[in-house]
């Protein structure tokens, strides 16, 4: 029971600035021997593994530096190859464009020589032959081309099924 009454009586104000210097001194020697270790050119554990770690950050940093130029690279490769698409893209939609507007062109225009010739058409192919020119003429117009070529054409057509269907098909 003594010994915990001496405890009460310790001055508690000159045990921490005590420690405080104890701590200090810890550090000091500990920094000097860390000098002399260094000045002997020797290596402790604690100075392998703050050095191995400097290394791992230098290479680290080395090595997120070369992949962000490579992502760069790769990045501008990447755009160039959509502007490739890009274009084969339009260039195959102008194609196809161009193919559809023959195509209807053709079979107007064919169908305007079979009514010429007087060949036989029923009132099906007549109507089938003027949605073909409606979709030629929104073709046209979508890709802002002109109409020229077929109007002769379709003036033939509209006039010989006009008249048949006056005369009754």
């Amino acid at each position: 029971m003594n010994e915990i009454a001496e405890l009460s009586k310790i001055d508690y104000l000159s045990v921490f600035p005590a420690a405080f210097a104890m701590l200090a001194g810890a550090k000091a020697i500990l920094s000097l021997f860390e000098w002399l270790v260094e000045k002997l050119g020797l290596e402790t554990k604690w100075m392998r593994r703050r050095r191995e770690e400097h290394e791992l950050l230098i290479r680290t940093s080395r090595n997120l530096t070369a992949l962000q130029t490579q992502h760069a690279h790769d990045m501008q490769k990447s755009d160039r190859r959509d502007e490739e698409i890009s274009s084969d893209i339009k260039r195959l939609t102008r194609m196809f464009v161009d193919k559809e507007i023959d195509d209807m062109r053709w079979e107007i225009n064919n169908f305007a020589t079979k009514v010429s010739e007087g060949k036989p058409c029923n009132k099906d192919s007549f109507k089938h032959c003027i949605r073909i020119y409606e979709k030629y003429e929104q073709i046209l117009s979508e890709n802002g081309f002109e109409n020229g070529e077929v109007e002769i054409s379709m003036e033939l057509i509209n006039d010989a099924y006009m008249r048949k269907l006056r005369e009754g098909f």
